[in-house]
């Protein structure tokens, strides 16, 4: 095996477990935590972000982009110009909907909701924070899914067309 499929096996791998985190995000967890009440929401909600930072999902997060961005800049002149292309636009469509929705959307709503201080919220106040974060954290982490999933599929299917 050479450096460049180990990249791009590396690649699929880490987007694989990147979109399977998403993607149960979107389909259990939030779904599931959806149905609390609004201070009970807010807390696991709180709750799992707090978690969810620990070493191992920080390497798979931060590997994938890494490995995502390796895979054109190895396959430069390993492989026809117009997968090379493809390369970079899987790259451009993890970095853009995965790594930058990350930045720009999760994170901001996950700070807000760890800077409040929910045992002092009136129960207007935690529905509108509940509110606030709540449909535009799902609609981000839809996009974070569909981004994910789509890189996965395009590493994959460009295993078929090394040799052409």
């Amino acid at each position: 095996m050479n450096v460049q499929a180990i990249v791009v096996a590396v690649a699929i791998l880490l987007t694989g477990i990147m979109a399977g985190i998403f993607f149960t995000w979107s389909n259990a967890v939030m779904p599931g935590i959806g149905k609390l009440g609004d201070l009970e929401f807010l807390q696991a909600l709180k709750s799992m972000n707090r978690v969810i930072l620990n070493k191992a999902f920080m390497a798979v997060f931060g590997g994938a982009m890494v490995a995502v961005f390796l895979v054109p800049m190895i396959q430069f002149n390993g492989v026809p110009k117009a997968l090379f292309w493809f390369y970079v636009f899987t790259f451009v469509l993890y970095a853009v909907g995965v790594f930058g929705v990350t930045i720009q959307g999760n994170i901001p709503l996950n700070e807000l909701l760890e800077g409040a201080n929910l045992d002092a919220l009136s129960m207007e106040e935690l529905k509108s924070l509940r509110t606030t974060i709540e449909s535009d954290w799902n609609r981000y982490n839809l996009i974070r899914t569909v981004c994910a999933s789509l890189t996965l599929i395009c590493l994959i299917v460009s295993c078929f067309f090394w040799d052409k």
